[in-house]
């Protein structure tokens, strides 16, 4: 086809070979992405939990900006998504919420989201219209099929259930439905509100819970042997990963590959490949963000 253009030029048959090309371009980027996905866990669905930091109100509003991106992209990339729990803010926004995103690969795409991601705004709650900053969590945990070997001990739970608030029919708002399960000797706690049932609720969130528990095993295994072969690995959850700043300009910053988006409403709708991209092939990289 490019022969073709390259003898007689043709405006039709460029707009088609250059958007063969961009496709072709595509596909390559994206088998180059997989080859990156060689995690134990890469493949598996996974668990993305948004939680509300510093910040009071604007921060609820900021959790549920991101939950509202994540539910995005999830749909961009056709990931079934089951929003497992949300604990609103009675003002605006949320305190958390819980998401099953179901798909090849969406654990090895998402472990890049690990971590705080802070908000610089002009605050709509602040009648002086003051700049706030507020700050958000992410947790990204892989659903793991070995964790079904993980075997719970009844003293060791601590089970409270509770009319549900989320969605899930008429009889929904009724029923003790809700469950929340608390693991005693690690304190991870899980709560499902998403299906009318309390038996169905109770066997998610001891699917949840047991995928956490294998988890943090491996992770305790792990710091214990960089110890023992005198190693130091930098495991810092607790670290800023990315700042979104809405005044007084617009840009989204990932501190960890030095990525740079100035198109921010794109990115608060779902692409956020180019993030994840650039997190895999740890490559700093800069985008001015203008197209």
């Amino acid at each position: 086809m490019v022969t073709l253009l390259e003898e007689n030029y043709d405006e039709e048959l460029k707009q088609e070979v250059v958007k063969d090309f961009k496709i072709l371009e595509k596909e390559i980027s994206n088998f180059e992405l997989k080859t990156l996905l060689k995690g134990p866990y890469d493949k598996n669905d996974v668990i993305l939990e948004v939680h509300s930091g510093a910040g009071g109100i604007e921060a609820c509003d900021w959790a549920s900006m991101l939950l509202r991106m994540y539910l995005k992209w999830c749909f961009n990339h056709n990931y079934q998504v089951e929003v497992v729990d949300t604990q609103k803010e009675d003002e605006a926004g949320i305190k958390s919420a819980s998401l099953l995103i179901k798909g090849l690969y969406a654990y090895g795409y998402l472990k890049s989201e690990k971590g705080i991601h802070r908000l610089i705004r002009l605050s709509p709650f602040d009648t002086g219209k003051r700049r706030h900053t507020s700050f958000a969590s992410i947790e990204v945990i892989p659903s793991i099929e070995k964790s079904k070997e993980i075997d719970l001990k009844d003293s060791d739970l601590k089970i409270d259930v509770y009319k549900s608030s989320g969605a899930g029919g008429q009889s929904v708002n009724t029923t003790d439905s809700a469950v929340r399960i608390t693991h005693l000797p690690t304190n991870i706690t899980v709560t499902c509100q998403n299906e009318r049932s309390q038996i169905k609720n109770k066997e998610k969130a001891l699917q949840i819970l047991k995928s956490k528990i294998f988890k943090l095993k491996e992770e305790e295994l792990e710091k214990s042997l960089s110890k023992i072969k005198g190693l130091t690995k930098e495991i810092d959850f607790g670290s800023q990963i990315r700042t979104y700043t809405l005044h007084p300009y617009k840009l989204i910053k990932d501190h960890r590959t030095g990525l740079e988006i100035g198109n921010i409403q794109k990115v608060f709708d779902g692409e956020i490949d180019l993030f994840i991209e650039a997190y895999l092939k740890g490559v700093p990289n800069h985008d001015e963000g203008s197209k």
